[in-house]
């Protein structure tokens, strides 16, 4: 079996080595990296687990970023990323290394020194995606568990978006704008129907869903059939839901810089027109 070279030493626990077949590659266990010296050969049996990293500016930032992390912290991110890699139903986008350590490290930094950050949008990531909420629930129980800090509900939203981003092979800057919007287009509806939704109701699950597709369906350009009559009968009949349909959707518009076709707000008419039903009963 070829061995591994070592090509960096980042901690006692963590080194970059270089392989024949699998090239640049993270080795990680007990003792590893303690003194062991640049160009010297490495067992495979020594690593209790490996990635391999081989975008280089991956490679670079994750080579800068692990000495600035404890040994804890560290051994307790790997193993929630193997963790989400076994949960997972897809391969893992290889930036899950780079950005998940840096979250979680700064998370767990922040929350020791009292500073918890809320997340505006975490009903939202609930309900978008449900699988990757479920298995960063479980993340955030294992590093309760593993450490001596509490990571609240929030960070559970932060990981699963992570988790889709690696997953889907999306942008997290892509992602958060879209979350950010969808709570802007559900501000837009409380104001105007002047309520708050119940974030754990059906109608409310069903409104961000719709909201969501709308928004895949604008950035894929993909047109849904409009039915002309059923148009010209929400204009009439409920003026006020078809009104506030077209605001929602020039809110799109300006956000993702994209037309939506007009049938878009025939949809969004009668899902707002359920709501306003379910609000006067």
């Amino acid at each position: 079996m070829e061995a591994f070279i070592v090509k960096k030493v980042l901690n006692n626990n963590v080194l970059v080595a270089s392989h024949p077949r699998y090239e640049e590659t993270v080795l990680i266990g007990k003792g590893i990296g303690f003194n062991r010296k640049k160009g010297e050969p490495i067992p495979q049996a020594s690593a209790e687990k490996m990635f391999v990293l081989k975008n280089e500016t991956e490679q670079e930032q994750y080579m800068k970023l692990i000495p600035s992390i404890d040994n804890q912290t560290l051994e307790v991110v790997i193993s929630a990323i193997e963790m989400i890699r076994s949960r997972a139903d897809s391969p893992l986008n290889e930036h899950i290394h780079v950005a998940l350590t840096d979250h979680i490290a700064f998370a767990i930094d922040r929350i020791r020194k009292g500073l918890a950050v809320k997340n505006p949008f975490v009903a939202e990531t609930k309900i978008l995606y449900p699988r990757e909420y479920e298995i960063a629930c479980e993340v955030v129980d294992y590093i309760n568990e593993a450490t001596d800090v509490y990571l609240p509900e929030g960070e559970a939203g932060f990981i699963a978006l992570h988790i889709h981003s690696a997953v889907t092979d999306k942008q997290l800057s892509e992602l958060s704008r879209h979350s950010h919007l969808i709570g802007q287009l559900i501000s837009t509806v409380e104001h105007e129907f002047k309520m708050t939704f119940d974030k754990d109701s059906i109608h409310y699950m069903r409104l961000v869903r719709h909201l969501r597709y709308t928004i895949d369906r604008v950035l894929t350009g993909e047109k849904v059939e409009e039915p002309e009559k059923l148009n010209h009968f929400l204009q009439q009949e409920y003026p006020r839901c078809y009104n506030l349909s077209w605001k929602l959707i020039k809110i799109m518009q300006q956000a993702l810089q994209k037309p939506v076709y007009e049938a878009e707000a025939v949809y969004l008419t009668m899902h707002l027109q359920r709501i306003q039903t379910k609000l006067e009963s």
